[in-house]
Parts: structure tokens; C-alpha cells; sequence
């Protein structure tokens, strides 16, 4: 489950662990529902919480013992402490780990009943890329072992390295569900080219996007990032053309589409701002200091618009909808998008 911060993830997790009760709705967990059901939940379930506060004065091997006490069967402390490689800390005070040590012994603690289903809120927050990849070797194990995880993070590449599928959520909806390669899919292009030319350089994004087998066209900075299913292609396109406009290359690098590219082509601009035009259109600035023009739908009234987020119900519809109507523009801190088409998706 990936979102924004307060985009719910938490809120829905906790809901689901039986932590908090839900203000409508229907939750079943493994068939039960927790208004009736907790006792022959609660041992099925394994959960580490956001944050998982363990007491500092007890050693790692005392933590496991505790925690095995609360089931009626699991593994021995042994094995939990071989599953999260911590045999050598068995003597160690929890105050005495390392970040990635007290998360490794968490998710063991989670482990301590055998789950069916196991729970983990943002684990690898904060952790090194070492720490991160050794718990998720836990994962992958308690994967292999037949067990079911849902795991909320803010992270692509853990997402596309544990999970068969991801859902997207903002503002407690969840806008998009798939397998990741589904929603990478999505973009309808499988590759990403980034280049970056040298000041003084006239590149624009309307003969970008005109490049054989380029799908959408972003600037972030000075970076330039093009989405394309034709790789082979784009490249001579794109070298042919910046050869014509004498713009010198200063960076150049290619990669497959990830969930990173998914994330960063969701429409999220601080402020959305009418602009009066004989198309009617509406300008998306991230520019906060840019003079703000007043306009009533199109009919120039005095109104501005501001909000925090441009969502759709899913993403992935109106982004297809949108380029299919070639109603896209841009350049760097703007994108220009059919007023008439918010409209319709009741966006505005």
C-alpha cells in the first residue's frame, strides 16, 4: 500500500489489525469479522507497528521468549532469532541495536505466533540500504514459506522488490490496484530516458514529444525525462535532434519504467490556478510567488482556485484520457490541461 503521507495507509491498517474501529463499513480479516470473531483472529495475525516501542532493559532472546508466551504454538526463540539473523545479539540489551537490529527483532516478535497474515507499517523507514535489504530477506522468506504480507511504505523500489500487488492511495481512497507491472504498464511506455543539456540550450517540450515512440514528456529541474516504448527508436531521434539545435548533452541515461515513474507522473502541483484564453484552459503552476490570474470559468469574474492536489478517480483513466485528447502542454513548473475535460471528470 503506497500513498503520500496522511493519504490513510495507517488509518487502514490499523483498522484491519482490529486496532481501530471503522466508522462504516464491512472489515473481514481471514474470513472474521472483529466484532465477533477477535479471539480466533488475534493468533493468525502477526503485526509490527509504525512505531514498536520494545523494552530497553530487556535482552533480545528475554524480548522473543515474551512474545512467544502471548501464542499457543510458533517457532522456538532459536529460530526466530536464526530467521532474523540475531544469534549474536542474543545477549543484548534492545537499547544496545542498531536501527535495523531493533526492526529485524520487531518483525520477529511479529513472527512469534507463525502468522498466516502479517502486517508491517512502514518497516524500513529510516533504515540504511544494508539494514533495508536484509529485512527484506526476511520478507521474501516468510513469502516463500506461504505466508501473506501487507506492508505500507513510502519506498517504490521495495514495493516492486516484495509485492505482487500495490495499491495506491490519496486522501483515504484508493485510486489505483495492480500487480506492478500492471501499473508500470500503465504509463504505456516501458522505458525512460533522462538527459540533461547545457545552459543556454533551446530544447522544448512540444518537439519532445513529437520523438518517435515518446509517450509523455516531464521536467524536473534541469533534468528532462521522456517515457517511450520504442527505446531504439527515441535515442537516435533525440541525439538528431539536439545535433540540430547545437544543444550540447551534460547527462544521459536510460532505465526500464518502475513504480518510481508511476509515482512521479501523478498530477500533484500546490497550486491550480484558472487562466482566461480563448481555449478556456487551465494552467497547474508550481510557482507559489507567480502572479495569480483571476478567472471565473473562463469568463473572467475574479476567482482563483487553489488546491492542494489535481486526483481523479484513477489516475491511470484520466492520464490516457488526457493525451488522448492531446490536451497536454508543459514546460518547466506548468502543465496545461483542458478545462473542459476537468469538467466532465468533475475535477472541477
Amino acid at each position: 500500500m503506497l500513498g503520500p503521507n496522511g493519504a490513510g495507509k495507517t488509518t487502514t491498517i490499523e483498522i484491519l489489525e482490529g486496532l481501530l474501529t471503522p466508522d462504516a463499513g464491512d472489515v473481514e480479516v481471514l474470513g472474521h469479522r472483529w466484532d465477533r470473531d477477535a479471539n480466533l483472529l488475534r493468533p493468525r495475525l502477526g503485526i509490527q507497528l509504525q512505531e514498536t516501542q520494545l523494552s530497553d532493559k530487556l535482552t533480545v532472546e528475554e524480548t522473543l521468549r515474551l512474545f512467544r508466551s502471548f501464542y499457543p504454538s510458533g517457532p522456538t526463540v532459536a529460530e526466530l532469532l536464526d530467521t532474523v539473523e540475531l544469534g549474536s545479539k542474543r545477549d543484548a540489551w534492545v537499547s544496545k541495536l542498531s536501527g535495523g537490529q531493533k526492526q529485524r527483532l520487531s518483525v520477529a516478535c511479529a513472527l512469534a505466533g507463525r502468522p498466516e497474515l502479517l502486517f508491517l507499517d512502514e518497516p524500513t523507514t529510516g533504515l540504511d540500504p544494508q539494514s533495508r535489504r536484509q529485512l527484506w530477506e526476511v520478507l521474501h522468506q516468510f513469502g516463500v514459506r506461504g505466508g501473506t504480507i501487507l506492508i505500507t511504505t513510502h519506498y517504490m523500489d521495495e514495493a516492486h522488490e516484495l509485492c505482487d500487488r500495490v495499491g495506491i492511495m490519496d486522501q483515504g481512497k484508493l485510486i489505483a490496484l495492480g500487480t506492478p507491472r500492471e501499473l508500470v504498464a500503465s504509463l504505456g511506455a516501458e522505458h525512460v530516458i533522462e538527459f540533461a543539456v547545457a545552459a543556454g540550450s533551446q530544447v522544448d517540450e512540444p518537439s519532445l514529444a513529437a520523438l518517435p515512440g515518446v509517450r509523455d514528456v516531464r521536467r524536473d529541474d534541469s533534468v528532462w525525462h521522456l517515457s517511450t516504448s520504442e527505446m531504439h527508436l527515441t535515442v537516435p531521434a533525440l541525439l538528431d535532434f539536439l545535433r540540430t539545435r547545437h544543444a550540447a548533452l551534460t547527462q544521459l541515461s536510460t532505465h526500464s519504467a518502475t513504480l518510481e515513474d508511476v509515482k512521479k507522473s501523478f498530477v500533484e502541483f500546490p497550486n491550480l490556478r484558472l487562466h482566461s484564453s480563448p481555449k478556456n484552459f487551465i494552467e497547474v503552476s508550481d510557482e507559489p510567488d507567480r502572479p495569480q490570474p483571476r478567472l471565473d470559468r473562463g469568463r473572467g469574474d475574479g476567482m482563483t482556485i487553489t488546491v492542494g492536489r489535481l486526483f481523479p478517480d484513477n489516475i491511470f483513466d484520466y492520464r490516457f484520457i488526457a493525451l488522448s485528447h492531446n490536451t497536454i502542454r508543459g514546460a518547466a513548473g506548468a502543465a496545461i490541461l483542458n478545462a473542459e475535460l476537468l469538467v466532465e471528470k468533475g475535477l472541477i
